[in-house]
C-alpha cells in the first residue's frame, strides 16, 4: 500500500510540472480542437439518435431523475473543485509542512473533508436544489426537455471521445516524461520501449469493449450516484490495461500478464483516482499522463 500511494503522490507532484503540462497543452489542444470538428460535421445525426433514445424513456424519470442527477454532479463537482483549489493555493505549503510519510493520508482527510463539507450542505439544501433543478426541468416543455438531454447525450459521447483519444496519444507520446520521471526518481536510464504496440493493441480492445458496456450501461446513467459509481468504474476499465501494460513494457524486459493480476489492486487503485479526472473538464486532459506516471513508478518502485 505504502508503494501505490508514494506513487499516486509522485503522480500528482508530476503533472504539475512544466514538462507534463506542455505536453497535456500541445495534445490536448490538437485531440480537442478534432473532436470540436467531429461534433461540429456530425451535431445534427448525433442529436437525432440521441432523441430517438430519449424517447423509450418515460418522461417522469427524465425529469424526476434528471434533477437528482444534477445535483449529485454539482455536489461532486464542487468535491473534486474544492479540493484542486486547496492544493493549487496551497500545494508548496502543505508539501514542505507535511512528510510524504503522511502526505497521501492527508491527501485522503482533505477530500474526505471536502466531501462532508458540501455533504452537509446538500442535507440542509439538497431538498431546495433538488427542487429547483425540478422547477427547471418542469418548466420547460417537453420537447425542449428532450432536446436537453439529447445535447446532454451528444456531449456525452464527444467528451468520452475526447478521453479515448488522450489515452491512445498518452501511450504513444508519453516517454519523454516517463524518462524525466525516471531521471528525477530513479538512479540510472533504463526505459524501455519494446512492447508498445502490444499496449496499443490492449487500448483498441478495451476501448471496444468500453463502447458496448457504456451503452449497455446507459439506462443506469439516470439513476442518482449509480451513475457517478458505473461511469468511474467505466473510465477506470478503460485505461487499466494501457497504462499498466505501457508501465510494464517500460521497466521489464518482457511484459508478463500474471504480473498485472499479482498487482491488480494497485492497478485499480491507481486507475480509479486517474479515472476522478475525468468528471472535471480541462482536468480530464491530465488523466491519462497522471495514469502513465503513477503506474510507471509503482512498477519501477515494485521492481527496485
Amino acid at each position: 500500500m505504502t508503494s501505490v500511494m508514494s506513487s499516486v503522490i509522485v503522480g500528482f507532484k508530476e503533472i504539475l510540472s512544466w514538462n507534463t503540462i506542455k505536453h497535456v497543452l500541445l495534445s490536448g489542444i490538437f485531440v480537442v480542437a478534432i473532436w470540436i470538428g467531429i461534433g461540429y460535421l456530425m451535431w445534427n445525426p448525433l442529436i437525432n439518435l440521441s432523441s430517438h433514445i430519449i424517447e423509450l424513456v418515460p418522461f417522469s424519470m427524465v425529469r424526476s431523475n434528471g434533477a437528482w442527477m444534477l445535483s449529485s454532479f454539482l455536489w461532486l463537482q464542487l468535491v473534486l473543485l474544492t479540493f484542486a483549489l486547496i492544493y493549487a493555493f496551497f500545494g508548496n505549503i502543505i508539501l514542505r509542512s507535511v512528510s510524504q510519510d503522511r502526505y497521501s493520508a492527508f491527501s485522503i482527510y482533505t477530500i474526505v473533508a471536502s466531501a462532508i463539507f458540501w455533504g452537509i450542505v446538500w442535507y440542509f439544501k439538497g431538498d431546495f436544489i433538488y427542487t429547483e433543478f425540478l422547477k427547471l426541468l418542469t418548466w420547460l416543455p417537453f420537447e425542449t426537455v428532450e432536446k436537453g438531454i439529447a445535447f446532454l447525450i451528444g456531449f456525452y459521447v464527444i467528451y468520452n471521445g475526447i478521453i479515448v483519444t488522450m489515452l491512445f496519444i498518452t501511450s504513444l507520446f508519453s516517454e519523454p516524461i516517463i524518462i524525466g520521471v525516471e531521471k528525477k526518481h530513479f538512479e540510472g536510464k533504463e526505459v524501455m520501449r519494446d512492447n508498445l504496440f502490444k499496449s496499443i493493441g490492449y487500448t483498441i480492445k478495451d476501448t471496444l469493449i468500453f463502447i458496448v458496456a457504456s451503452i449497455i450501461a446507459f439506462p443506469l446513467l439516470f439513476i442518482p450516484i449509480v451513475n457517478i459509481v458505473v461511469q468511474v468504474i467505466l473510465w477506470a476499465w478503460l485505461i487499466k490495461d494501457t497504462i499498466s501494460y505501457d508501465a510494464l513494457a517500460l521497466t521489464r524486459e518482457k511484459v508478463n500478464k500474471s504480473e498485472v493480476k499479482e498487482h491488480r489492486f494497485s492497478v485499480w487503485f491507481i486507475s480509479l483516482i486517474a479515472s476522478l479526472f475525468n468528471f472535471v473538464p480541462l482536468l480530464n486532459l491530465f488523466s491519462p499522463y497522471f495514469g502513465e506516471i503513477a503506474m510507471f513508478h509503482y512498477f519501477k518502485s515494485v521492481k527496485k
